[in-house]
């Protein structure tokens, strides 16, 4: 009797264990169910869709993130560059290339918990489409670290990870032409301190 009541004890510990372990799991990675990649850039199509898949609405609950519907727009995350090491905040890059076609796109750093980051308390924390300064062909470079740089810059400070957010609304990528055919400008790392 009480070898069966112990038994159970402990086939319900695994279980409940490993679900509660899996799912963790399955949260805390950037890749995987519901998730499209294109180069350095992860996003979640669906996430904002009625008829998401349960990660990433639990993603979304999660991480207190509103959600963009389809007809809204969509966020992509970069959190490695284009060598595919993970971003730091010690690094500089630089995001250079075209964003996809919206009517109006934003660019910031945060933490992995999605927090954005400020690093000169004097400039903006985030890029946006109508700031930014283009070269003739409609591309665009912007450097990315704690030093200032001539042209599009964005401060970062501190230490730690980081998460590149490119966030485009009012466009048809998230909805008629398809995530997976879109070019998204590259992440370049330029240089660290220390």
């Amino acid at each position: 009797m009480l070898r069966t009541v112990f038994l159970t004890l402990v086939t319900l510990a695994i279980a409940v264990g490993g679900g509660t372990a899996s799912v963790w799991q399955a949260l805390q990675a950037r890749e995987g169910v519901g998730t499209v990649t294109i180069g350095s850039w992860t996003a979640y199509p669906s996430m904002g869709a009625p008829d998401a898949d349960p990660y990433s609405k639990a993603r979304a609950a999660r991480q207190g993130l509103l959600a963009l519907g389809r007809a809204e727009g969509i966020a992509f995350f970069a959190t490695r560059d284009a060598g595919g090491a993970q971003l730091s905040r010690k690094c500089s890059y630089r995001i250079e290339g075209s964003a996809p076609p919206a009517r109006f796109w934003t660019l910031y750093a945060a933490d992995p918990s999605l927090r954005i980051l400020a690093g000169d308390r004097h400039r903006k924390p985030a890029l946006q489409s109508l700031d930014v300064l283009r070269n003739a062909d409609n591309s665009f470079a912007v450097a990315v670290g704690p030093h200032a740089k001539p042209g599009n810059w964005l401060s970062v400070a501190g230490s730690g990870a980081m998460i590149f957010v490119l966030t485009l609304y009012d466009t048809p990528v998230s909805g008629s032409i398809g995530v997976e055919d879109v070019e998204l400008p590259q992440v370049l790392r330029t240089g660290c301190d220390g």
